[in-house]
């Protein structure tokens, strides 16, 4: 199965009760999502099939966040020494698909990032490198 993924970026994540209609989102797209939120910035990643991905990111548009941003649109996940594909390697990561968990750091955020092998791909997306 080849895996996509998508990047958004908002102003902050503070209502509980937009995470809970995100959290039931993933659940019935069947997605991995992860969401940085509290305080600025707010971070949402999400990853599973073409469809679903594009379903959850369809969820989160609706819900009107401030800034909405997508910066990294729905694409084939490539990972930095992998070929984007689920087996072993998502099994060693932890991700479980249907489930959405939350990071309360940029810093954490990051740190799952570099867990999936998509370090560079979110620091490209957030802004933090440019392509010279």
């Amino acid at each position: 199965m080849a895996l996509w993924n998508a990047l958004i970026r908002t102003h902050h994540i503070t209502s509980r009760k937009k995470v809970a209609k995100l959290r039931a989102a993933a659940s019935n797209y069947n997605v991995y999502a992860l969401l940085r939120s509290g305080s600025c910035p707010g971070m949402m990643y999400c990853q599973g099939e073409e469809s679903d991905v594009k379903d959850w990111v369809s969820v989160v548009q609706h819900l009107r966040y401030k800034d909405f941003q997508l910066v990294m649109k729905a694409a084939k996940m490539q990972t930095e020494g992998g070929s984007g594909r689920e087996g072993e390697e998502g099994k060693e990561t932890g991700v479980e698909l249907g489930k959405l968990h939350e990071a309360q750091s940029v810093k954490e955020f990051g740190a799952r990032m570099e867990q999936l092998g998509i370090w560079d791909w979110w620091r490209k997306g957030m802004g933090y490198v440019h392509n010279d």
